[in-house]
């Protein structure tokens, strides 16, 4: 019995981001997901945001993506964002979530840690 099915569950990290449509919802998606940095992001549609950027008061319809992927993963799922999130300042909100165990094991034999990342890995191996 693995740790996590003898606490009754698994934990995962969640992590959300938002982006202007769904096309650049579905293509920051279908990269996470290729990439194996997530097994599953959800695509919200319908969302209207009201924030302060740059001293001026902004409202504009967005997406979310609900990433789902494992705490060892976040410092790669951060980089990808960095670098293909089409906001100069992406939101990258990150919660750990309590999930059944089945689940929670369906998501960690869905990501892939880059070699850098894996546990056990050292530099130049």
């Amino acid at each position: 019995m693995t740790a996590a099915a003898a606490q009754g569950g698994g934990r995962i990290l969640v992590v959300t981001t938002t982006v202007g449509s769904i096309e650049a919802a579905q293509a920051l998606a279908r990269r996470i997901v290729e990439q194996r940095l997530a097994a599953c992001v959800q695509l919200e549609t319908g969302l209207t945001s009201l924030y302060r950027w740059r001293g001026q008061l902004h409202e504009d319809a967005e997406a979310r993506l609900v990433i789902k992927t494992i705490p060892g993963a976040e410092a790669a799922l951060q980089a990808l964002l960095a670098e293909h999130h089409p906001y100069e300042l992406p939101q990258f909100v990150a919660t750990v979530a309590q999930t059944s165990t089945a689940y929670a094991e369906w998501v960690r034999a869905e990501v892939a840690l880059p070699a850098a990342d894996a546990p056990g890995s050292t530099p130049g191996s």
